[in-house]
């Protein structure tokens, strides 16, 4: 694990984020790997929107609705290898709670990489900002990630049956939180 390193992610990489981001959607629901995006698997890659939010996001202040931050784990060669990002709800007077992405690279999953980059976060949330809870919203499908959050600290909040119904199946929608 000394091999990875944890950083946040420069404005001037962003172009190197999205495509490695593009890649890691591209094995939504692939093979053994479970859905874990709600998107199908022949829909999933990068919105305009989604890039359009990452790109907005990194410059504005966290007191401020459209903020996002994000981490990335890379190699000692410098290929990001996970990530994790923090964002703002998009209703307002929820300043004090962000939203949490994450995701590892295939060839690196089931290393450690994940609890390392929410570490990382966490300590960020809890130094610099006023954050009073982390949230997310995960696939009931994907126990793997609802384990390890689990593990990290995350609270189950409740979870809503058929929230999605994606190539034909239905899919519940877990949410979960870790008060800071």
């Amino acid at each position: 694990m000394n091999t990875i390193q944890v950083s946040p992610l420069p404005i001037k990489d962003l172009s190197i984020f999205l495509a490695y981001l593009e890649d890691h959607l591209s094995d939504n629901g692939q093979g053994i790997t479970p859905l874990f995006q709600p998107l199908s698997k022949r829909d999933a890659k990068l919105s305009d929107t989604m890039r359009h939010s990452f790109a907005s996001g990194l410059s504005r202040p966290t007191d401020q609705l459209g903020w996002r931050r994000v981490w990335v784990a890379r190699t000692k060669t410098g290929t990001i290898v996970g990530h994790i990002d923090l964002r703002a709800h998009r209703e307002k007077h929820t300043l004090h709670r962000a939203l949490l992405g994450m995701g590892v690279d295939r060839d690196h999953r089931r290393l450690g990489i994940g609890r390392l980059l929410m570490n990382t976060a966490f300590t960020w949330a809890r130094e610099e900002t006023k954050l009073a809870f982390i949230d997310l919203q995960v696939l009931s499908t994907n126990r793997a990630a609802i384990t390890l959050y689990q593990k990290s600290g995350f609270s189950l909040i409740g979870e809503i049956q058929d929230m999605f119904r994606i190539d034909g199946q239905s899919y519940s929608y877990t949410y979960m939180d870790k008060a800071l």
